[in-house]
């Protein structure tokens, strides 16, 4: 588990998004954290869930790695 601040994340985007592929990132702002998990649909859980709130407030790495690109071209733009 990697734990990054939101100005790490922003400078070495890739970076963390490639290395969520194998491990989970946490990126903190201030008392906020966002966990960047990736999903291995061959993989057997050791538990079983059902979805909660939290789960279908969720996006996928690829809308987050958008929606990142489109907000660091807004402030440079």
């Amino acid at each position: 588990m990697t734990v990054v601040s939101s100005k790490e994340f922003v400078a070495n985007e890739d970076k963390y998004f490639d290395l969520a592929i194998n491990d989970h990132v946490i990126i903190q702002r201030g008392d906020n954290m966002l966990i960047i998990q990736n999903f291995i649909p061959n993989e057997e859980p050791d538990e079983i869930f059902e979805p909660d709130d939290d789960f279908y407030r969720s996006i996928t790495v690829e809308e987050l790695r958008k929606s990142a690109h489109e907000h660091i071209h807004q402030l440079f733009a």
